[in-house]
């Protein structure tokens, strides 16, 4: 790229866009010991940053290219974006989405003025679909990130970071297909070259670091879809050159701590962002904690804040984990009466979150337990604890499947002799159900099902199968496409079912 700072200074965007805040976050500050600036994409116009690179990259395209229309395929904040800058400029836009995309957002889009097409039952398919319209109709593709002009309109991030905060030491960047870390990470080696860049990615969707750490684009075979504006299977051509050459590093981040930066930013700046938004925050706060660094100016992008309600009550139920401030065990206690008095004896007055309790047989039973923690410590002080009283026990504290189903599952036993068990993430599609059902139970029979929607494209389900031939059902469930994970020898699962 040439001398990206001209281009920056060029660039229209400010026809449309906002110059948002730069707020320090005072809570944040004060517990991580160095100085926490938010910058406050969450309040940008249609709540994203997204809408800079489509408007810099239409607002570029030539008299008879903008006569054309422009065309591009997203579900979240691109196509709110594109749809908005093409109305702003009074040309024609058309946006392909997935068959399975939440009606909000549809019609977030068509409320926008774009002509809005549903094709294909995943990304891919919808991207296809859309490279041959937009060559029937000769229209303009607008990329979400693998473009030069949209990674220029992401940059005047970086400008005006750089004209509200002199001295920056670290930047915090959410990462997706890499639009945004590109153009910020570019602009800031020309004028600020001693601030260090950090990417943040979730563990699920790690496609960043692992490029990195391999030294070429790697394309992940499966993505977490629960930040959905990052869930991407790799990063683009461009920007990953770019951050090759100029980034420092990448942090990886857990669901939990992404739940929990949500929170936080919730609680220094009483805005709620959308997990993608959070994403920054607590990359800095593991990095920093981690690193052990102090007395630091550190700027974290929020990048958008358009989150389903629905999704709320999801990360509310995983922040206090994401934080350390509660744990979850599993304990086995005696099946007789006074037990669980004298096992809230042993914790010693220590608030219980939670207790799940099912009769299991006349000597014995096993409780799920949350236990909420004042520091970090005092998980190990309760682990102590229960090991001097001799207490069978497990910590399920980063247990997903124990998270996400067991602990609304506690019931018993079942005497399945062949039980496997599998954890899915199912697409929120017509017919995704009921394919399952018909791949699996003509041949085998279901003795456990749990299904949780986390307000988005997609379900968590949890799915015992008696399953005497495990090699057949091997080679059915990966003919099905859906991603899953054999959680057969999960204690969670030992334990209570």
């Amino acid at each position: 790229m040439n001398s990206i700072v001209k281009q920056v200074d060029d660039s229209k965007v400010y026809q449309v866009v906002n110059k948002t805040n730069l707020d320090k976050a005072n809570i944040l500050s004060a517990n991580l010991h160095n100085a926490i600036f938010l910058k406050r994409e969450d309040q940008q116009k249609l709540n994203s940053f997204k809408l800079r690179g489509a408007y810099h990259k239409i607002s570029q395209l030539s008299v008879s290219d903008l006569a054309k229309g422009v065309i591009t395929v997203s579900a979240g904040n691109h196509a709110q974006g594109v749809a908005y800058s093409a109305k702003a400029l009074n040309i024609h836009s058309i946006i392909v989405m997935p068959l399975n995309t939440p009606t909000i957002k549809v019609n977030a889009v068509k409320n926008l003025g774009a002509e809005v097409v549903l094709q294909g039952e995943n990304y891919n398919q919808a991207y296809e679909f859309m490279l041959i319209l937009a060559d029937k109709k000769k229209m303009v593709y607008i990329p979400a990130f693998d473009d030069e002009p949209v990674i220029i309109g992401q940059a005047t991030i970086a400008k005006e970071i750089s004209q509200q905060l002199n001295d920056i030491d670290y930047i915090f960047v959410p990462v997706g297909g890499g639009g945004l870390i590109s153009g910020i990470a570019s602009y800031l080696k020309e004028i600020s070259p001693k601030t260090k860049i950090i990417g943040v990615e979730p563990q699920s969707s790690a496609a960043l670091f692992e490029s990195l750490k391999h030294k070429k684009n790697i394309v992940l075979e499966d993505v977490g879809l629960f930040s959905e504006g990052v869930a991407v299977s790799h990063i683009g051509e461009l920007p990953f050159k770019i951050c090759q050459k100029i980034i420092s590093e990448v942090v990886l981040v857990s669901d939990d701590e992404i739940c929990a930066a949500v929170k936080e930013v919730f609680e220094d700046t009483r805005s709620i962002v959308e997990t993608s938004g959070a994403l920054s925050v607590a990359g800095c706060k593991k990095y920093l904690q981690e690193n052990n660094i102090q007395n630091k100016n550190c700027v974290a992008i929020l990048s958008g804040a358009n989150v389903n309600f629905d999704k709320l009550r999801y990360i509310a139920e995983r922040a206090e984990l994401g934080e350390q401030k509660e744990a979850i065990f599993a304990v086995k206690i005696k099946e007789e009466i006074g037990s669980f008095y004298q096992f809230c004896q042993t914790l010693e007055s220590r608030q219980i979150t939670e207790f799940n309790y099912r009769f299991s047989n006349k000597n014995q039973a096993f409780v799920f337990v949350g236990i909420a923690l004042k520091n970090k410590e005092e998980k190990q002080e309760i682990t102590n604890l229960l090991k001097q009283e001799n207490y069978l026990f497990e910590d399920l504290s980063f247990n997903e499947m124990a998270k996400s189903h067991i602990r609304y599952m506690v019931g018993g036993k079942a005497e399945v002799n062949n039980e496997k068990i599998y954890r899915f993430t199912f697409p929120e599609k017509i017919g995704a159900l009921l394919n399952f059902l018909e791949k699996v139970s003509k041949h085998w029979n279901i003795s456990l099902f749990h299904y949780r929607n986390y307000g988005s494209s997609y379900g968590e389900v949890l799915i015992g199968i008696d399953a005497p031939n495990n090699e057949e059902l091997e080679k059915v469930l990966k003919k099905l496409d859906y991603p899953y994970i054999d959680e057969s020898q999960n204690n969670a699962y030992q334990f209570f079912l």
